[in-house]
């Protein structure tokens, strides 16, 4: 009974800093982030759905990308936020499960999703002529699903876990949200088995994802270099160029956090790291998709065109006052 009475008291988060100087200051600057890149995974579905051009297998790819991070963002920001302007910074053990369940699944999904874009890049690259037929739409959802159903399994496996473990000493988490190596620290009982195991589940996670990347890029290296047309080879690095920087971005920051031993971590690192691919990178990704690419940035200057074009035809047809 003790310990189900102490699950069930709340948890503080101590934040991203734990006393700032201008609270003020850093909130504006994070809503700042929150709004461009919900605003921009938005318009990315939006534009996705709404042109027609884009109504292929690799932006069909990107709108559920856009999804994840949408929601991803909006996982540990809101909160964050919240704290920033209020004395009390608690969360309730069930929304901490929560936070860890959503950030697992999301996070695990991305990682699967980036990797079986790379897969459609090297059918794009290796095999354009039978590209349509291979990425057909069940392929498509296949994708999406698979990516889905990888992430939920790594949150359904953890959480439960993480939340069972007795939690009766501090209940300050020195962390913006509940990261299990953060909560973890809290734990009256030594972890370090289930740590081992959980190191060891992040690198299978990271691994597979990585090895469709390496054997993607590796083909369609090989491809590249064996053609003779200039314009072929810049077609086919503009094709790859924003998946590979993405990829570089997310990958790097999970290798960090998921890979290097604990003596590499300092708990303001692991803070400066997870701010970085959970309020930074749900930003670049849609900008570095959308400034890189011709056909999104077309099919935006279409839509803002049309919505111009309809506001003249209104204000030609109000009518006149005497």
């Amino acid at each position: 009974m003790e310990t189900i009475y102490q699950n069930s008291t709340d948890f503080i988060l101590l934040g991203l800093i734990t006393h700032p100087t201008f609270p003020g200051l850093i909130f504006a600057v994070i809503f700042s982030i929150f709004v461009v890149a919900v605003t921009a995974n938005v318009v990315m579905i939006m534009l996705i759905r709404v042109d027609s051009h884009l109504h292929t297998p690799m932006y069909f790819l990107l709108s559920h990308l856009s999804i994840m991070d949408t929601v991803y963002i909006c996982i540990t920001v809101p909160k964050m936020l919240q704290d920033l302007l209020s004395k009390e910074k608690t969360i309730s053990f069930l929304g901490c499960a929560l936070q860890i369940f959503l950030y697992l699944t999301l996070i695990g999904g991305e990682f699967f999703l980036l990797g079986l874009m790379a897969y459609d890049r090297f059918v794009a690259v290796c095999n354009p002529l039978r590209y349509p037929i291979i990425m057909n739409p069940k392929v498509c959802l296949f994708m999406v699903l698979g990516s889905w159903a990888g992430g939920s399994l790594d949150g359904f496996m953890l959480t439960p876990v993480t939340m069972s473990f007795p939690y009766c000493g501090s209940r300050e988490i020195n962390h913006f949200f509940c990261e299990i190596p953060a909560v973890l620290k809290l734990s009256c009982t030594d972890t370090s088995l289930y740590e081992t195991l959980m190191y060891a589940c992040c690198v299978l996670m990271l691994l597979i994802p990585i090895s469709f990347i390496s054997v993607s890029y590796t083909r369609i290296l090989i491809t590249v270099y064996h053609m003779s047309s200039a314009e072929g080879r810049r077609k086919a690095f503009t094709t790859c160029s924003s998946h590979i920087i993405v990829v570089s971005i997310f990958y790097g920051a999970a290798f960090y956090t998921n890979v290097l031993p604990h003596s590499y971590h300092t708990p303001e690192k692991d803070k400066v790291v997870s701010a970085f691919y959970t309020i930074l990178t749900p930003m670049l990704n849609p900008l570095i998709y959308s400034l890189r690419n011709r056909d999104v940035a077309t099919a935006l200057r279409k839509v803002l065109r049309k919505h111009a074009s309809s506001q003249r035809v209104r204000v030609r047809h109000v009518p006149e006052k005497y």
